[in-house]
């Protein structure tokens, strides 16, 4: 058996047709929190790649392509009880990548990514498939029935924000309808993924079946991946831009695409809304993860009786959150993920100032006095006061960041949500149950919350329109992408 690579170790390895790959280069992950050396990583070169996709393309000839679907699905739940055993080591290296809260890592990232194993596991498992008594009009009869077949070999390109949960939420179904996968995580975040090739290799995945490579996006393995002439299909969570890039380098070998983009989210509170729970709910909808999820809220549209109340309250609340060390059980936002991302961040503040916006609270980065000075971190930021047109309030930040405006009538605060080139996310704030259900039907994204957020059942449609992505993720959504379905015709 083929020794593991810590994910603390001295350098995170590849994993290729079950055995860690240490060859090549290497590059240097740094801690978001002060800048210190988290690990050196292994960068997969061509060679590299080329022998993860021709190991997965002999596994789909092997034993893994030869399992059944009970057998798949014992085996992705012997992974997602690995995970389980090492939980405090995926949590510690999810936190020294990210800088994320303990209490986010412990009750979110980790558990959720054990749990995406098993609830695909089980779909799979379960699904049924259509089949049809036919008789033509010329008298014959036939029985058609459909099979799923694996798409064959995918790539799973993952971000940093979540990068174990989102991962495994691409990870799990396409493994679990029998694909051959090679994972790449972000060059950011590379941590918890090796530990999961770990625990892939501990539960007994048959070798080339899983397969992780290290690396960057353009000119390094994410590029090299996608444009593979032997990989069936990309899945791809992140920025659009990038998105874009992927589709075009696709384009060439027509490969099967699955891409959850960026998001300029908004949300509607209207004058009958609980405030206190509009408040408290929008605070974690701008704040969560340092506003890096997707799904996080950057457009605040208030109504104006209730925007001045609402502007002091919410800026209370951002004034409140606890910016400190990730593993201090009280801190409520950790560092952004790196300074590359922190300059990104604070350059749409001062933006924010140019454009004539007033900064409500914020605007620039926290002063510690110690190591964390050397990290980067951000102040939870809210503007008032920008056009719609602004690049503010027209642009991704993905950094803990809102702009709020006041609308007058539910007509405008559809239009004014529905204004973005992006259609990910949406939340509504109201008591009003037919105009909640009205509202949300009439914006234009891929997910709408009323009175929430963040509430997700992994069996239901997720994934954005317009810029926000393409397809939908999510139960039997998940599967439908990942395999092929073939129709058999039978004459009787």
């Amino acid at each position: 058996m083929p020794a593991s690579t810590p994910a603390h170790s001295e350098c995170l390895a590849n994993y290729v047709g079950g055995a860690f790959d240490s060859s090549g280069n290497t590059f240097t992950n740094l801690s978001p929190v002060d800048g210190s050396v988290v690990n050196r990583v292994c960068e997969a070169d061509a060679a590299v790649v080329n022998r993860a996709v021709a190991a997965a393309r002999a596994a789909l000839a092997g034993d893994w392509g030869a399992m059944g679907d009970n057998e798949r699905s014992a085996l992705l739940h012997k992974v997602a009880d690995g995970i389980e055993r090492r939980f405090d080591d995926f949590v510690q290296a999810e936190m020294a990548d990210t800088g994320k809260s303990l209490w986010q890592a412990r009750t979110i990232d980790i558990p959720r990514g054990a749990a995406n194993f098993r609830v695909f596991a089980d779909l799979a498992r379960q699904r049924a498939s259509e089949c049809f008594h036919t008789t033509t009009a010329d008298g014959r009869q036939a029985l058609n029935y459909a099979i799923n077949k694996p798409l064959g070999v995918v790539a799973v390109i993952a971000p940093w924000n979540l990068p174990l949960l989102l991962l495994t939420w691409k990870l799990a179904p396409a493994l679990a309808v029998g694909n051959a996968v090679i994972a790449k995580p972000s060059e950011d975040t590379p941590s918890s993924a090796t530990l999961l090739a770990e625990v892939m290799h501990e539960a007994g995945m048959p070798p080339g079946a899983f397969n992780l490579v290290h690396g960057f996006g353009p000119d390094s393995a994410g590029e090299l991946l996608s444009r593979h002439p032997d990989i069936d299909a990309v899945t791809f969570t992140g920025e659009s831009r990038t998105g874009s890039a992927i589709m075009r380098a696709a384009a060439d070998n027509v490969k099967a695409l699955s891409f959850e983009l960026g998001g300029k989210n908004a949300a509607l509170v209207f004058e009958d809304a609980d405030f206190d729970a509009a408040v408290e709910g929008t605070a974690k909808s701008v704040f969560t993860n340092g506003g890096q999820v997707c799904l996080c809220t950057e457009r605040v549209y208030v109504q104006r009786p209730i925007f001045d109340r609402f502007v002091a309250a919410l800026k209370g609340r951002a004034e409140a959150l606890r910016i400190d060390w990730p593993d201090s059980p009280d801190t409520d936002m950790g560092p952004l993920i790196s300074h590359e991302h922190r300059d990104k961040v604070l350059a749409y503040y001062q933006l924010a100032r140019t454009e004539g916006g007033t900064i409500v609270t914020g605007g620039g980065a926290p002063h510690f006095g110690d190591a964390r000075d050397s990290g980067a971190w951000v102040q939870p930021t809210i503007v008032t006061g920008l056009a719609e047109q602004s690049r503010c309030v027209t642009e991704e930040v993905f950094g803990p960041f809102c702009h709020i405006a006041p609308f007058d009538t539910e007509e405008e605060a559809i239009a004014l949500a529905n204004a973005s080139d992006y259609g990910l996310a949406g939340t509504v704030w109201t008591t009003n149950l037919q105009r909640g259900h009205r509202v949300a039907q009439r914006i234009h994204a891929g997910i709408v919350w009323v009175n929430t957020w963040y509430l997700r059942d992994l069996r239901t449609p997720f994934g954005g329109v317009k810029l926000s992505g393409i397809g939908r993720e999510g139960g039997q959504h998940s599967l439908n992408f990942y395999a092929e379905p073939t129709n058999i015709c039978i004459q009787l």
